[in-house]
């Protein structure tokens, strides 16, 4: 795999921060079919993010009971962490399995 592959999937993720959704979807879109490695990087992160998405909405209609509350502030800790080791593995070539995401794509 070239440098601009592992870039260009490391950005996956760094872009994330800024434009949650739409920043990865149209890098994935557009590299997916040149490399196998960037096809990777973006089914994980939109794997993540669909993920993240149904359990902060788990954690918003448990915040009834207040234990929503905690859930929601973890979530949104895991997302963050997760998604910093991400793009560090995928900058150093390593194709990483995001844990705890459902495997839509």
């Amino acid at each position: 795999m070239t440098n601009d592959e592992r870039l260009l999937a490391m950005l996956i993720y760094l872009i994330s921060f800024f434009t949650a959704f739409i920043g990865p979807l149209i890098i994935w879109l557009i590299k997916k079919n040149d490399s196998d490695f960037i096809d990777f990087h973006g089914r994980q992160y939109l794997n993540l993010f669909i993920s993240s998405t149904i359990y902060f909405v788990i954690s918003a209609i448990l915040a009834i009971i207040v234990i929503g509350l905690f859930l929601s502030a973890i979530v949104g800790l895991w997302v963050f962490i997760i998604t910093i080791v991400a793009a560090v593995k995928a900058f150093s070539g390593e194709y990483y399995r995001i844990p705890f995401t459902i495997k839509f794509l």
